[in-house]
């Protein structure tokens, strides 16, 4: 399924600059180009980079005990 901008703002909490900007950077799913001005993301990949969030701060968590 795919998603469009504020659904993905509205899952990560990430503005529409910060999106961009680690999608540039490569460490953020990419966007699918849908038309000449149109695009979207793909929700499964969302909810892996989310989830990759939170196992980093649980992991990070569990080393300090």
């Amino acid at each position: 399924m795919l998603i469009k901008l504020n659904e993905v703002k509205a899952r990560t909490g990430l503005s529409r600059s910060s999106i961009y900007a680690y999608v540039d950077k490569g460490i953020f799913p990419a966007q699918v180009k849908l038309g000449e001005r149109c695009v979207a993301w793909v929700d499964s990949e969302i909810e892996e980079w989310v989830l990759s969030k939170v196992l980093a701060r649980d992991a990070a968590n569990s080393s300090t005990y």
